[in-house]
């Protein structure tokens, strides 16, 4: 079941000009400001940030944010997180 009314709601891998555009987009709407010359991993931890989560972007080789929207086009392993 796909979750309704999400930004990011499809886990589609999108890369290129449109993984931009659409960090671009989630930006603009939350008023984080992009010079020019910002690079896109740059871009989507900032926004990352802003959301409350940690800025891991394209920084992980392992990652157990399983609900992260941008998860599919980060290249990150997905792990599931162990319970304690």
């Amino acid at each position: 079941m796909k979750p309704k009314g999400g930004y990011m709601s499809e886990k589609k891998y999108k890369k290129g000009p449109k993984l931009f555009s659409l960090a671009r987009k989630r930006a603009l709407v939350l008023d984080i400001p992009q010079e020019k010359g910002v690079k896109l991993a740059q871009l989507i931890c900032r926004i990352q940030e802003k959301e409350g989560n940690t800025p891991c972007f394209r920084k992980r080789e392992l990652c157990q944010e399983t609900a992260c929207c941008w998860q599919a086009s980060c290249g990150a392993i997905m792990e599931d997180k162990v319970s304690e």
